[in-house]
């Protein structure tokens, strides 16, 4: 726990700030007796002594030492805030998530309920309220801070609940019959702490200004020592006309300390909860080795040449390396194939090279150019001006991307405008011509995406992709959502638009079949890294490598005898583990004890362009580099 704690702490920086200035809050209330040696209510000292000596702050008019009031009212404030949020955090939590859960009537009556707090003024409650509960000391103050306070929370936390209920995951986990408390607080709720952890943090802070506001105004009560009843008192005795600046500045100070500490803390939970908040808007973050030097120094041969890319993600257990020392080339107008199973890191690379991995998705050294540019060193607003008019994106399921209230024309249009094209004609007439190159109707133009099919929706994200005349697309599984006779048809029309305009395509897939015929080149992925490449007639004619083979043997034959065909047994290493070895060396029907476990195949070429990494056809070892661990 302590362990995760520190990496937290270590991977926020404002998390670990806000934890520091929370903690020496906290220490600053629990050692109160060991800071001061008097009592914050002992009038036992001269009036008015200024700041100095044995008294830090001086006294009040009563003789009483302020510094004591400091420390001792921070316990009160502390308490007060950590409790009310915590209470009005349960509540509003309770009340969101069920809302959302339940649905129906229970939705209705707590959503009637949220909203008759929240049209109830704040401060006026808490004076009326206050009012009727005066005398009861503290805790009466956080029981009506608590059951004012905790509407906000309860809106947002059940707006975001009602999207998580009707995702996949949730109502799976309901089809298969896990308990209503199951599913709320094992499938719900840990996709909310980031959300519930900033409800508490401002509802906290919401409790401390509330105390303090009331304490000023004389509502609280002023028998007890906060920092709220030592402003009430700094003003009731005239601080501020007898030069007393510090009585108030004080407690105020500590006030606002306390809300930066919150505000810094919930900046780092959203920051390790979901990185993309943070991160969003900047480019894919790049650590890279001296070796770049060595690379650029080589030069580039292809339009886009990737050489010794490593990329992954970042995580509280350690780097995990999804892309391991990958070297590719696409030559102009070249068909690139990338195959291997789920999670052999194709898209990670694809990702990696187009600088649109997200955080924690970091790129630990290689390079990527295009045409000579180095993708890796520009900067954002440099990568957005090369970005789809050099090349371009195919997202899995892309049809996803068009925005359900915007009609189709609108977002064609976009990229261009994005890029200086704003003549209407002009975009209208381009427009028109991506819709014929992709097979689509003109009357499609106007539609909303729900209008179309997914194999349409489909064809407008490749148009999209094709507005600028990218000389590359990178493809990553556009069709896998499709039925596999559209599947066939859109990658007929990509082929051949392909041809028509001299462009280069990198197509990311698990399905080989598909590639064979489409392909002028494929590369064999597996565990981070290629283990085979050559030309798609020769790949599929004479695969060299054990893995390669055991995909190829794994679809059917659409003529002959029916066989009976198996799937490769095991599964892909743990890709957070270093690999000095074979990767495929646990599943390999060929391996060879004491040389596949031992050493790294070195990537040879066995024919021309016909490269494999295996020691079945080489006995080259590959030499590892040294890797940096953030």
């Amino acid at each position: 726990m302590s362990g995760g704690l520190t990496r937290l702490l270590r991977r926020s920086p404002r998390a670990a700030a806000g934890g520091g200035l929370l903690l020496a809050l906290v220490l600053l209330a629990l050692l109160a007796p060991v800071l001061t040696p008097f009592s914050p209510t002992a009038q036992t000292f001269g009036p008015w002594l200024q700041p100095g000596g044995v008294h830090p702050l001086g006294t009040t008019p009563l003789g009483q030492d302020l510094w004591a009031q400091l420390v001792y009212g921070a316990r009160l404030t502390l308490l007060i805030g950590f409790t009310a949020g915590l209470v009005a955090t349960a509540i509003g939590t309770a009340l969101g998530l069920s809302a959302a859960y339940f649905g129906g009537r229970t939705n209705e009556a707590i959503n009637v309920l949220t909203n008759v707090f929240l049209v109830l003024p704040g401060l006026p409650l808490l004076i009326i309220t206050s009012a009727f509960l005066r005398g009861g000391g503290v805790w009466s103050v956080i029981v009506v801070i608590s059951l004012t306070g905790w509407a906000w929370g309860a809106r947002v936390l059940r707006a975001q609940a009602l999207t998580l209920r009707h995702q996949d995951f949730v109502n799976a986990a309901i089809a298969s019959g896990e308990r209503p408390a199951r599913v709320i607080f094992a499938e719900m709720l840990p996709n909310l702490a980031g959300l519930i952890a900033a409800s508490f943090f401002s509802t906290a802070l919401y409790a401390v200004l509330s105390e303090a506001g009331l304490a000023f105004l004389g509502i609280g009560d002023v028998s007890q020592v906060t920092w709220g009843t030592m402003l009430y008192w700094a003003q009731a005795k005239g601080a501020l006309l007898q030069g007393a600046w510090w009585w108030v500045a004080a407690p105020g100070l500590g006030i606002a300390l306390l809300g930066t500490a919150f505000a810094l803390v919930n900046f780092g939970i959203d920051e390790v909860t979901n990185p993309r908040v943070i991160h969003s808007v900047k480019a894919t973050r790049v650590l890279r080795s001296g070796r770049r030097a060595q690379l650029a120094a080589s030069g580039a041969q292809g339009l886009m040449d990737i050489r010794h890319l490593s990329a992954g993600y970042l995580t509280p257990q350690g780097p995990v390396r999804a892309v391991r020392d990958v070297s590719l080339q696409v030559a102009p107008g070249e068909f690139l194939g990338l195959a291997g199973e789920s999670g052999c890191g194709k898209s990670t690379l694809a990702f990696a090279a187009t600088r649109l991995l997200d955080a924690p998705g970091v790129v630990f050294d290689g390079e990527v150019r295009l045409k000579g540019l180095d993708l890796l060193d520009l900067e954002p607003d440099a990568l957005r001006e090369v970005r789809w008019k050099r090349y371009s994106l195919v997202f899995q399921a892309s049809m996803n991307i068009l925005n359900p209230v915007l009609r189709v024309r609108e977002q064609v249009y976009d990229a261009m405008q994005a890029h200086g094209v704003h003549d209407r004609a002009r975009l209208e007439a381009r427009a028109r011509e991506l819709f014929a190159l992709v097979g689509l109707r003109e009357a499609d133009l106007g539609a909303f995406p729900h209008q179309l099919s997914g194999g349409m929706k489909q064809r407008v994200a490749i148009a999209m992709a094709l507005a600028l005349e990218p000389e590359l697309v990178v493809m990553d599984e556009p069709t896998t959502a499709l039925d596999v006779v559209v599947q066939r048809q859109i990658l007929q029309e990509i082929d051949a638009v392909r041809r028509r305009l001299g462009i280069s395509i990198v197509f990311i897939t698990h399905d080989l079949s598909l590639l064979v015929e489409m392909s002028d080149r494929i590369a064999i992925m597996y565990a981070g890294e290629v283990v085979e490449e050559a030309p798609a007639r020769v790949l599929y004619a004479a695969p060299h490598h054990p893995y390669t083979r055991r995909l190829m043997s794994a679809f059917p034959a659409l003529d002959g005898p029916v066989e009976r065909r198996e799937g490769i047994p095991g599964r892909p290493p743990s890709l957070a583990q270093d690999l000095p070895y074979c990767p495929f060396f646990d599943r390999c029907p060929s391996r060879m004890p004491g040389t596949c476990d031992v050493d790294k195949p070195a990537r040879v070429e066995v024919a021309p362009a016909h490269s494999v990494a295996c020691f079945l056809h080489s006995p080259a070892v590959k030499k590892e580099e040294a890797h940096a661990a953030d």
